[in-house]
């Protein structure tokens, strides 16, 4: 497992993935399969834009301004707000105008519908960056010491991946310019070893 997706299920266990599915009023097998594709999913897009310096700096700052990582402290209390709102604008930076791709991904490896995978992705979003931020203050991590830390997370991912080369999948495989149509293509095979046993 990878360091930041490590400390990420190291948070989300049987109790949260409860508290998700009532927010979202899902199956929690479901919702279980969505996490398990999500996570990566979240990952990979923050190792994306912050692959060049000014986007790991724009990322750096946001952590220290807004996600310190204390929303690991309070997380019962964030998941039963069922808030997204703040979600909603970390996927706007994260995957851009691809949001409602990367929802209909992970409802189409999940079985949720697109919907529901894109609040969940809204409310998993703060999360991710919380985690990031507590191992960029405990790591006393440089904008590109965070790049290179992403960059890391997303080749891990591709080793996960059975020799499957993840990171091409992540890239953009169809040269328009964007990764997340080509994202959505990995497996749900590699997505669903996350949170297994759990």
């Amino acid at each position: 497992m990878t360091a930041l997706l490590d400390l990420l299920q190291s948070q989300i266990g049987d109790g949260e993935i409860a508290q998700l599915s009532r927010n979202l009023g899902a199956n929690p097998d479901q919702v279980r399969k969505a996490v398990a594709g999500a996570l990566p999913l979240l990952v990979s897009g923050l190792a994306e834009n912050a692959k060049q310096p000014q986007g790991a700096a724009s990322l750096a700052s946001a952590l220290e301004r807004d996600h310190d990582g204390g929303i690991l402290d309070q997380l019962g209390s964030f998941l039963g707000s069922g808030s997204a709102a703040d979600g909603a604008g970390i996927l706007g930076h994260v995957f851009g105008q691809r949001s409602p791709a990367a929802a209909k991904g992970v409802g189409q490896l999940s079985g949720l519908d697109a919907g529901k995978a894109g609040q969940l992705l809204a409310m998993l979003a703060p999360i991710v960056l919380g985690a990031l931020g507590r191992m960029k203050q405990e790591r006393s991590m440089a904008p590109g010491d965070l790049g290179d830390l992403l960059g890391r997370e997303r080749d891990n991912l591709r080793q996960r991946g059975g020799g499957q080369d993840l990171l091409t999948s992540l890239l953009d495989r169809d040269g328009d310019g964007s990764v997340m149509d080509d994202a959505l293509e990995i497996g749900g095979g590699l997505l669903g070893s996350f949170f297994k046993g759990r």
